[in-house]
């Protein structure tokens, strides 16, 4: 088969149901819409959004008794890992990857991957979405192979590249993507902005995530995830340098939009917390833990009852959040940098916490591995490797309070106290209560070095 049928193929392959791009590997668009010719309009106010689920659930029963009956059928199997890895996104559950990942191998076993770019992509995505982004790497590297003058391949080539602490190799990536693209897409926005924040561009990066969600309306089908995932990103932007107000009304935007969705929930209530509203703060995590009992949104469940006197309620949300990475393990790592994170942060467990942080930074070294790992370090005694992985979490000039807030403990526990009022001088400047628990820490450190 020649390139260009392959390439019909990809169209035929993609449907009505190519999934919404997003934060967890996104899509592509081949061609823009006229609007993009001219630069994206403002985005409209945020409005309730018509959800598919109905749809997508029928789709997914008829789908999957046609590939039972005709194993073949790789333009079926791409619809159903393209339906299976829309519902992950939508509703957070992990069993949809393993699913996505078996109909995309299923896919390529019809038909190899040269005639089956489709089938591949989605694979690449379902790695991602798994943590396993060395596999995503590898399936988006053989993509640009097959499809070089595709821009999609550097599009899930990005993200792995992003994930993995690649960061040259990313920038790489992207200037190949911006020869490729004449005009913006609002999947190469998201990704973008990703990159600007990392580069501590936050201006930048909030432009770059308004102009995504004003092209994510010009879709020829607006997909309301992918709309509160924009909305929801520009909220953590605004919250990131203290602009609660600005980052809440982002969030309700985004819930208007997708009402329950679980990220802008559980931002809601963090903001809340933030904002002094302790009573809202614990409202939202209820709700958000009752939808999606993701072990982050546990433990900072948790970390509200623990707040408001609730210790017996605590106790219980933090031995769920080990219940529930536990299990996960099964799945593969997907919880092994949160579950680090929740023990140095609670002072539990130090030697399984650097155990757990060590290996993940031995599989992922971007910024937020290193700054787990010298956290989960300082905390298990090893103060040498925390300096070095502090400064190394540190050296995109990222604008994160916990980053900051961590490097400061460290340099504390180092005995360099100019640089540790530095670093925790920065992070409360930058966001102020970025965290319930730990913001107080960050202040009480703080007052202690300046006394």
């Amino acid at each position: 088969m020649n390139k260009s049928s392959g390439t019909v193929i990809l169209i035929i392959a993609l449907g009505c149901c190519a999934p919404a791009l997003s934060g967890c590997g996104g899509w592509w668009r081949t061609t823009p819409t006229t609007a993009t010719r001219t630069g994206p309009a403002a985005p409209p106010a945020a409005a309730p959004l018509a959800p598919d689920v109905d749809a997508s659930e029928g789709a997914i029963r008829y789908l999957e008794a046609k590939v039972k009956n005709n194993p073949d059928d790789f333009i079926a199997y791409n619809k159903l890992a393209g339906y299976y890895l829309r519902r992950q996104r939508e509703t957070g559950e992990a069993s949809h990857v393993a699913l996505a990942a078996r109909a995309a191998e299923a896919s390529l076993a019809a038909l190899p991957a040269e005639q089956n770019p489709a089938g591949l992509a989605l694979l690449a995505q379902a790695a991602y979405a798994a943590h396993d982004f060395a596999a995503a790497r590898g399936h988006a590297e053989r993509l640009v192979a097959i499809a070089p003058r595709e821009s999609y391949p550097y599009h899930l080539l990005c993200d792995a590249l992003l994930e993995l602490g690649e960061y040259e190799q990313a920038a790489a990536a992207f200037e190949r993507l911006g020869r490729l693209e004449q005009f913006k897409t609002a999947a190469t926005e998201t990704r973008r902005a990703r990159l600007a924040l990392l580069r501590g561009e936050t201006e930048q990066a909030a432009r770059r995530f308004g102009d995504a969600l004003a092209l994510a309306h010009e879709e020829r089908v607006v997909e309301r995830e992918t709309v509160a995932w924009c909305r929801w990103q520009l909220g953590e932007t605004a919250f990131s340098v203290g602009d609660y107000e600005t980052a809440e009304r982002h969030y309700r935007d985004a819930l208007t939009t997708f009402p329950d969705y679980h990220r802008a929930l559980a931002s809601l209530g963090r903001v809340r917390a933030a904002r002094g509203d302790l009573a809202s703060a614990v409202e939202h995590y209820e709700r958000v833990t009752r939808i999606l009992p993701d072990p982050s949104y546990v433990a900072a469940l948790g970390d509200l009852y623990r707040l408001t006197g609730r210790e017996r309620e605590a106790a219980a949300q933090y031995a769920l959040v080990e219940q529930i990475a536990r299990l996960g393990a099964a799945k593969g790592a997907l919880y092994d940098r949160q579950l680090a994170l929740f023990y140095a942060d609670h002072g539990l467990k130090p030697a399984e916490a650097y155990e757990i942080a060590a290996r993940q930074y031995e599989a992922r070294r971007d910024i937020y591995g290193a700054d787990a790992l010298a956290w989960a370090a300082l905390k298990a005694g090893r103060l040498g490797e925390a300096r070095a992985r502090s400064r190394e979490a540190l050296r995109l000039g990222t604008r994160d309070a916990r980053l900051l807030y961590h490097a400061g403990l460290i340099a504390r526990a180092a005995g360099d106290s100019a640089a540790a009022r530095e670093y925790l001088g920065r992070a409360l400047e930058l966001s102020p209560r970025f965290d319930p628990l730990q913001a107080a820490a960050a202040r009480a450190a703080l007052a202690e070095l300046s006394s």
